[in-house]
């Protein structure tokens, strides 16, 4: 693989969204060229509190330094839900190990009521587990939960904006409970004879992915068929991607793009922090008519054959879950994988 530089990821700079008229005009042509044609950029000046980012990273990283057996107090396999911690090589991507160990949480919210009529992907919904040894880390966790969501949903309506729809179009899919899916990730150092997937190639189920990398590389991404590209570090700036609902909900003018992240080498690390919005559970996701001049270079979007894109929110988010956590779906989900 040839060397690639960062300049292959554009850089849009959030602050330009409320500067003047032409500075507005300029960020939605950037955010709508970007998406279609890469699906992935950086996005500076958002507005997210730069020492909350800082804390966020230094808990994460005394979360990953607690004993094991501290950390396999709170292990996903225990939650219906899939939350919590799971270790090195324990989630699957296309079927082979990632060598990164990590921490699941989303909304805060109550179990839903089940009743022999309620559908398998209502069980995703409830509470989080927490470790006990590092109490401040649910406050933190959370704040920075809120934080994102809200920064999240005004880049889904200035998306809505630059694809002139509706600057509220996509609101009721994600309603008052929106999937908000935090991901605390390790990529320990590996050995010059294992495997060098930190995270195999993929693409992301929700609306948008924002990422806050560390200073060590790994993430990439495939602009064109096998030519992958490095997402270099910028300190401070989030890399964003779209994802298949996205994808879907425009017919393919944006583009979820599939990515991957290598393990580093022996004796270094990374640490990645993600935040993904999704859409409430109990939505389906239409197709929205863009302008003529947008809709003719809509591609349609990408299913695989292995692993097709379904509408239905719920359905699409469980079918993910179930196939990167085979403990947690032999454990709960049991009669849908056997009936």
């Amino acid at each position: 693989m040839s060397h690639s530089k960062t300049s292959a990821i554009p850089v849009i700079d959030l602050s330009k969204l409320n500067g003047a008229p032409e500075q507005r005009r300029e960020f939605l042509k950037a955010l709508r060229v970007a998406a279609r044609d890469i699906g992935f950029f950086y996005l500076t000046n958002h507005g997210v509190d730069l020492n909350l980012l800082s804390q966020v990273q230094n808990i994460s990283r005394d979360f990953f330094a607690l004993p094991q057996h501290e950390k396999d107090r709170v292990a996903m396999v225990n939650s219906r839900h899939f939350r919590g911690y799971n270790r090195a090589a324990s989630e699957l991507t296309r079927g082979q190990p990632d060598w990164r160990e990590q921490f699941d949480l989303g909304a805060e919210r109550a179990p839903l009521q089940q009743t022999a009529d309620s559908p398998a992907w209502s069980r995703l919904q409830g509470p989080n587990q927490w470790p006990e040894a590092l109490p401040e880390l649910k406050p933190l966790l959370l704040e920075w939960q809120k934080t994102m969501t809200v920064m999240s949903l005004q880049i889904l309506r200035a998306f809505a904006e630059a694809l002139s729809l509706p600057v509220d179009s996509f609101d009721s899919l994600y309603g008052d409970k929106p999937n908000e899916h935090i991901k605390l990730i390790r990529y320990p150092g590996r050995g010059d004879n294992e495997s060098n997937q930190g995270v195999g190639a993929h693409k992301d189920s929700g609306f948008l992915t924002f990422l806050l990398q560390d200073k060590q590389k790994g993430l990439q991404v495939e602009v064109e068929k096998d030519r992958w590209v490095d997402v270099l570090p910028i300190e401070g700036a989030f890399v964003v991607n779209i994802g298949e609902l996205l994808e879907l909900a425009t017919n393919g003018y944006l583009r979820a793009t599939v990515h991957r992240v290598l393990a580093p080498s022996t004796g270094n690390e990374r640490l990645s922090l993600a935040f993904f919005l999704g859409a409430r559970l109990d939505a389906v996701i239409p197709v929205f008519q863009l302008p003529a001049e947008l809709a003719s270079q809509a591609n349609g979007p990408e299913s695989s054959p292995q692993n097709p894109l379904l509408r239905d929110v719920g359905w699409n988010y469980l079918k993910g879950r179930l196939r990167s956590h085979p403990d947690v779906a032999k454990r709960y989900y049991a009669d849908i994988l056997f009936s």
